[in-house]
């Protein structure tokens, strides 16, 4: 990859990663086996080259991958050498895992495919001998622009953010690991943010995402109980309540809690108290500390930091955050 042409929502936007009977799925740390047994990632990438070979027309984002890209990973090093590639020509950027690390789901980041103005959300089935991937299944993901996909604590469902489309979906998994047509889909609204984030560094020419809704990230907590998702174009997190047994998302009291104007909300994780929740501001370069309280899902702000150095001035995009 040239990261010269790489924008800024990066070609390696999201991996998953397991080893032996246990895994890291998605951007949660989960358990390792024990040394000597392999490793491997799987990388979501942007994969425009190949949409000329593709049987339907799509819409991609620019970039250099060619589907999702597995990898050893040396346990001593971190290094990686290439283990194998499974041919996506529609920019699988996110990948999620499912506990057993027996399934693989990923958002194919396309504002349509042919003639619908909506993505798709692809299911494998992963072979646990070599780590090869054999699809499964093809759904609509409730959205044009599918960003960001999510496991749901229960393994029966699969959370889907749509950038482009401003809209999250809930997609039931079933038996097989094959997913089925949503069983809810919720648009974004409100009003749309200034282009120029309330805590930008000064000199900053970090104007993105607040043309319209953007839905970029969607995790229900440790509980399952509530479903969260940020709208970088709202400035907004919102908080859902999850009924597990029909698949739908009912908002919750409050329904929202409201970042500055123009910081731009993009990711969040939580603590593994249960208690804390982090959110990454890709536009202000903030990170803020929520107090979580799980009985009711209500966040309440306490603490806003810089994630730039002091003194700093210029441009500054944030991606992602971690715990």
């Amino acid at each position: 990859m040239n990261p010269l042409t790489c924008t800024r929502r990066s070609l390696f936007q999201t991996s998953a990663v397991f080893a032996g009977a246990a895994m890291v799925k998605g951007e949660v740390v989960g358990k390792t086996s024990e040394a000597g047994k392999g490793l491997l990632a799987y990388v979501g990438t942007f994969s425009s080259p190949l949409r000329d070979v593709l049987p339907t027309q799509v819409d991609l984002p620019p970039g250099n991958g060619r589907g999702i890209h597995i990898f050893k990973v040396d346990r001593t090093t971190g290094s990686m050498t290439k283990a194998g590639l499974y041919e996506l020509g529609t920019s699988p950027s996110c990948l999620a895992l499912n506990a057993a690390g027996s399934r693989l789901y990923s958002a194919n980041e396309t504002d349509r495919v042919g003639k619908d103005k909506e993505g798709t959300v692809h299911a494998f089935a992963v072979d646990r001998t070599n780590g090869s991937l054999k699809l499964l299944a093809t759904v609509p993901s409730g959205g044009a622009g599918p960003t960001y996909v999510a496991v749901h604590p229960s393994g029966k469902f699969v959370l889907v953010a749509n950038y482009f489309g401003g809209s999250m979906a809930v997609l039931p998994i079933l038996e097989d690991g094959r997913l089925g047509e949503a069983t809810d889909i919720k648009v974004d609204e409100g009003k749309v943010g200034p282009t120029r984030a309330a805590n930008a560094p000064p000199g900053t020419f970090a104007i993105s995402g607040h043309d319209r809704t953007h839905a970029h990230m969607i995790q229900a907590d440790p509980s399952g109980r509530f479903v969260l998702h940020v709208d970088l174009g709202l400035d907004k997190i919102f908080v859902w309540r999850f009924d597990a047994k029909k698949g739908t998302l009912l908002p919750s009291d409050p329904p929202s809690v409201s970042l500055p104007p123009g910081d731009g909300p993009r990711h969040f994780h939580f603590h593994p108290n249960g208690r804390w929740l982090f959110s990454v501001q890709e536009e202000a370069s903030t990170v803020v500390r929520f107090d979580y309280d799980p009985d009711a899902g209500r966040l309440t702000a306490k603490q806003t930091l810089s994630t730039l150095p002091p003194g700093f001035a210029g441009s500054n995009f944030c991606s992602d955050i971690l715990v």
